[in-house]
């Protein structure tokens, strides 16, 4: 309740509540941004972009869940136009980047930066839809709302991922991947 009257009064004009607006989500806005295009510089256009693109749409924006769900779906879906306007060969390793607020640190460090650099090769769309299921925990359904993707699709980037993801990982890691929070 407090966060809709929070929407209501950014959308009356109220520059503090909407402040706190980008408070409430920042963290995990430049999160999946900075995962996704590997950056921090690169996250933290993407994310003050879709900051903006907040402002000016917070009139369609109906409730603070609507609000969450929306910059998700925002974030994710300028990310991959990111990525794909990114030559193939080009990646950035996340090993070098601090950790990021509010992600568990697995028991094997070596194992995380493995895991962190194996998401990162993947395609965006397959990598938003891991990142999505797995960092923001969302299940196949709302994934498949907020990219507006077909169920089934989530679900086969889902696998196909993760199966890539055991294989170049090797032999006997589903423990690796259970520390993880992979599966």
């Amino acid at each position: 309740m407090v966060e809709d009257e929070q929407l209501a009064r950014a959308r009356a004009g109220d520059a503090a509540a909407f402040a706190d607006l980008v408070r409430a989500h920042q963290r995990s806005i430049f999160s999946i941004a900075l995962r996704m295009l590997g950056s921090r510089e690169s996250a933290a256009d993407l994310a003050q972009d879709v900051f903006l693109q907040l402002h000016l749409h917070l009139a369609e924006i109906q409730s603070a869940a609507h609000a969450a769900f929306w910059l998700r779906r925002v974030v994710t879906h300028r990310a991959i136009d990111k990525l794909r306007l990114r030559p193939r060969v080009e990646m950035n390793s996340l090993d070098d980047e601090p950790e990021i607020a509010d992600v568990t640190t697995p028991r094997d460090p070596l194992l995380q930066r493995q895991m962190r650099a194996l998401v990162s090769e993947l395609p965006g769309p397959a990598r938003a839809v891991v990142l999505l299921r797995y960092q923001e925990d969302l299940d196949p359904t709302e994934i498949a709302r907020t990219l507006d993707m077909p169920i089934n699709t989530v679900k086969s980037h889902l696998k196909r991922s993760l199966a890539t993801l055991r294989d170049r990982l090797g032999v006997g890691t589903a423990t690796a991947f259970q520390e993880l929070g992979y599966e």
